[in-house]
């Protein structure tokens, strides 16, 4: 690799601004060819934005998709001795699997006005979140080629996942391994990538190019993180996480960044998770119940880093169980962040429907989420800013919250995030400064909806319940797990039935940014009616 200078363009598309996603790619390259780079790499679908899901199903999408590929080849006139490296979805020739998919997930790589190769992803991944499979056609062709006689072959993001698959054919065939990836953010990720990148370099004699889309889409959250190894796997240059950049070739050390604590990661990726939702969709700005409680403080800290505090709306909604320490502590977590801050009272509505309605006890505590979800749903029709659901994976996953009340919202920031975690990513963003209130951290976590409530009337507590779900959830474990692990059969009964019965809630859910290895939504799939426990 030191006959070359290679640039990795890491950038944020947004699925279907084609037009949007070419000018960032044009950008880029003008970028690497003033600093004489050989060869530009782009990351997955980087054309249309990733995933497209069912996009991939219309001709005239990837009709506009090669188009933007025709205006790329006649632009790339302008930079002659540039390699560009680049994706997108293509019509296929013709389907070899089924009658479904008619596109290639695929790679141009063009040079001085000419498409120089095609290169069709190989393997699908059908796991987790992805549905490759029903999208797309795969690829059964190798592509390689020279640039100052070093040969590099193009592969993309599942290709290099598989010990059997492409990747094993790579030593004698080619110097330099380009990939295009579109591979989300989860816990551990990071790490888990190296680990993959510098077995294929040290084992297959080449250096590894892995070129990672950034950006939040939908419920997936993209870090960037490309980097660049040599073939003994030695780290040799990093882009930056979460953030766009054009980045070149280094071979100084002192250049490479280290990846940030695991806890910082979570919290940037929540954050451009919001950010980019509410970008994307081109919202003004959000609102969100301000309860004085962690999970309410932690998703106001999050907005405001994402989007700015001036377009951050929090509203209190004090009812006659609320404490005057919660009211206390909603005001100065609004003056903390300098976020629009009001107070709603509820009481005589809630005092109205006393009135009016039969309330059992359980329907009295629901009837008073659900009157602050119409004030709040009310800010939001008025002035068009996004409601957020503060509601945690641990109260989502048992179902602790109250359909059209507190679930309601068009995204939850913390919907992948146990209620353990809501108190370390708190912890966190006190250090870098102070905005959270130690009282909304320190206090038993409460709805206050009756006298004298607190969560753990109800539940175990979280640092119980979350090492239960995690066994559950993240290891798709059963209540003879649980009990294995420890826990008494009545409990293990009780929070696994919890979780299946909540399923129908869930459905129903705003989605949030996927964090875990397995996320409710696309990522956890299944069937609301069940009987089986």
């Amino acid at each position: 690799m030191q006959n070359l200078r290679i640039a990795i363009g890491q950038l944020n598309p947004t699925v279907g601004q084609i037009q949007s996603n070419l000018d960032k790619v044009i950008s880029s390259c003008e970028i690497a060819s003033a600093s004489y780079a050989d060869v530009i790499v782009f990351g997955e679908l980087v054309i249309s934005g990733y995933p497209i899901g069912d996009l991939a199903l219309r001709r005239d999408f990837l009709e506009a998709s090669e188009h933007a590929i025709e205006q790329l080849i006649e632009k790339s006139k302008l930079w002659p001795d540039l390699h560009i490296v680049v994706g997108y979805p293509r019509l296929a020739e013709s389907n070899r699997v089924n009658d479904w998919a008619i596109a290639h997930n695929s790679a141009a790589i063009i040079q001085n006005g000419s498409l120089i190769g095609k290169y069709d992803k190989r393997i699908l991944p059908n796991y987790k979140v992805f549905d490759e499979w029903r999208n797309y056609v795969p690829g059964n062709k190798p592509f390689t080629f020279d640039i100052n006689q070093t040969r590099l072959s193009v592969m993309i993001c599942e290709d290099i996942w598989r010990p059997q698959g492409p990747v094993e054919n790579l030593q004698g065939e080619a110097d330099v391994c380009l990939v295009l990836n579109g591979s989300p953010f989860e816990e551990g990720k990071n790490e888990l990538r190296r680990a993959i990148a510098e077995k294929i370099a040290v084992n297959q004699e080449v250096s590894l190019v892995y070129a990672n889309l950034t950006g939040g889409q939908d419920d997936l959250v993209f870090d960037g993180d490309s980097f660049i190894l040599d073939r003994t796997g030695k780290q040799t240059t990093q882009a930056e996480l979460f953030s766009e950049q054009t980045l070149l070739t280094s071979n100084d050390e002192s250049a490479t960044v280290e990846l940030p604590s695991q806890l910082a990661r979570n919290w940037d990726a929540i954050v451009l998770g919001l950010r980019d939702y509410v970008e994307k969709n081109n919202i003004p700005g959000v609102v969100l119940g301000l309860s004085g409680g962690i999970d309410s403080a932690v998703c106001a800290a999050v907005a405001a880093d994402a989007l700015g505090a001036d377009r951050v709306t929090g509203i209190a909604m004090p009812s006659i169980y609320s404490s005057e320490s919660s009211l206390a502590d909603a005001q100065s977590l609004a003056e903390s962040l300098g976020i629009s801050y009001s107070v709603s009272p509820i009481s005589e509505v809630h005092a109205s429907f006393q009135e009016s309605i039969d309330l059992s006890a359980l329907a009295d505590e629901n009837i008073q989420s659900r009157i602050r979800a119409l004030i709040l749903m009310a800010d939001s029709n008025n002035s068009g800013r996004l409601l957020l659901s503060t509601g945690n994976k641990s109260e989502i996953a048992v179902g602790y919250s109250t359909i059209y009340g507190d679930s309601a919202g068009g995204y939850a920031p913390l919907k992948d995030v146990y209620k353990t975690a809501v108190y370390q990513l708190a912890e966190y963003r006190n250090q870098l400064s102070l905005v959270i209130p130690q009282n909304s951290i320190s206090k038993p976590p409460s709805a206050e909806l009756r006298p004298d409530q607190h969560d753990q009337q109800s539940l175990p507590d979280y640092d119980v319940l979350d090492a239960m779900l995690q066994i559950l959830i993240e290891g798709h474990g059963s209540v003879d797990n649980l009990i294995t692990a420890g826990y008494p059969a009545d409990l293990a009964k009780d929070v696994a039935s919890k979780l299946k019965s909540s399923e129908w809630k869930r459905s129903q859910g705003a989605i949030g940014p996927r964090i875990s290895k397995v996320s409710f939504g696309r990522g956890r799939r299944l069937p609301i009616v069940n009987g089986y426990l």
